[in-house]
């Protein structure tokens, strides 16, 4: 097969300890007057404060937006956006978590192409560049301000919605670990379960057939030999970082490596696209109200372990990326070895061990399955095949927490 790879990447990521401090010098080459758009609570910090004055006193004019919401409902940036047209920013600046940062690329879609978010709904719906985005991440999991998505909560619907668009994707993003310090341990292992979830669904995706359509046509083309250096570097960083940035949230090389990682992980999926746990924590997600990375780490074990002779060789890179395979050879010990390396870093971080435990009520399991095969641009993703009764076998097994259980029972087509 002739050698096919593609990736889409802001035009500059800056990481490292004390980076927040070349805000001033990227926003002044993209615009004059800036939107930065935050929550509540990093709004009082004198982290915050301290960028707000550097832009200032690099003449940029300034408006902060400091009402973000968990979960981005979408009447949230629609408020925002109607805030700040008076004000007419040429940039826009997200400061925060995942939701910060969609917020950002909300904002910045909406004060340039106008309309309501549903109108942009699905992949491909921006018709043309928006307002550039500064992504400044102060969590180490969702990968944003690398990724071409912003995911809203619609209140008109069960589920999440996501607005997939080469142009959302950040002009710039800087990443600074220190900004990372503050976070409570439970936040640091959602956000970053978060990361090796995007990481191993992005390694294992469904390599598809090149075309010179396939990344004119799709926002996620699967996997490729640039999106696979990412996710390796993103697994092998939080095999060897993320249980100690929990332990011990001072440990600064930690959590360098925990933000390298949700950064590598950012770039591998938003090019190569998520799969099958992603789809389950969807109609999870709206029925449990629990975090995204929370949901999505619970079920990765058993998606890992459906997918497992899909994705052999995959699997025995990630048991190696993760420093496990313990004298193992055969591809099929080393792919075991990741699965139980991946289940016990998980648990050991306190992840949710069962669906039930996350609290999914046992009658609407039918339904979750239902509602998960019908995401199709995150299933055709999968390495392995999904249909109904292939879903809600494996949701059962998330639910009662038997890891055998969500073995296929045919061999994968």
């Amino acid at each position: 097969m002739t050698s096919f790879s593609a990736i889409r990447l802001p035009r500059e990521i800056l990481f490292g300890k004390g980076q927040r401090d070349a805000l001033p010098a990227v926003a002044s080459r993209l615009g004059r007057r800036a939107l930065v758009c935050t929550d509540e609570r990093l709004a009082t910090s004198s982290d915050f404060e301290r960028m707000l004055d550097s832009l200032r006193a690099a003449g940029l004019v300034v408006m902060a937006y400091s009402r973000v919401q968990p979960d981005l409902p979408g009447d949230n940036a629609a408020d925002c956006a109607n805030e700040a047209r008076g004000f007419a920013p040429d940039l826009v600046i997200g400061i925060g978590g995942g939701s910060c940062l969609d917020m950002a690329k909300c904002t910045a879609l909406l004060l340039t192409h106008g309309g309501e978010l549903a109108d942009y709904y699905g992949e491909f719906k921006v018709p043309a560049p928006v307002l550039p985005v500064v992504a400044i991440p102060t969590t180490a999991g969702t990968g944003s301000e690398v990724t071409p998505v912003a995911v809203i909560s619609d209140p008109g619907r069960m589920l999440k919605v996501g607005i997939s668009s080469p142009y959302l994707i950040p002009a710039a993003a800087i990443c600074d670990p220190d900004l990372t310090l503050s976070c409570p341990p439970s936040l640091t292992a959602v956000t970053g379960a978060d990361a090796l979830t995007h990481a191993v669904e992005a390694f294992t995706a469904r390599r598809r057939v090149p075309s010179v359509e396939l990344a004119q046509q799709h926002v996620f083309i699967g996997k490729t030999a640039l999106t696979d250096h990412f996710a390796l570097l993103a697994i092998r960083l939080l095999g060897r970082s993320l249980e100690r940035a929990w332990r011990d949230g001072t440990d600064e090389d930690a959590r360098a490596d925990v933000m390298m990682a949700a950064l590598a992980a950012g770039c591998a999926f938003g090019t190569a696209g998520t799969a099958a746990a992603h789809a389950i924590q969807y109609p999870v997600g709206a029925l449990t109200h629990t975090a995204h990375g929370l949901g999505v780490a619970t079920v990765l074990p058993y998606v890992m372990r459906f997918n497992r002779d899909a994705a052999l060789d995959e699997m025995a890179q990630i048991a190696l990326a993760l420093g496990v395979d313990g004298g193992r050879t055969s591809p099929a010990a080393l792919a075991d070895a990741a699965i139980n390396e991946v289940s016990r870093l998980l648990r050991a971080i306190g992840i949710t061990p069962t669906l039930a435990d996350l609290g999914l009520p046992a009658e609407n399991l039918d339904w979750a399955a239902e509602q998960a095969v019908g995401i199709e641009r995150l299933i055709k993703n999968n390495p392995r095949p999904i249909i109904l009764a292939d879903m809600r076998r494996l949701i059962d097994a998330a639910y009662r927490g038997d890891l055998d259980a969500a073995a296929p029972t045919s061999a994968p087509s």
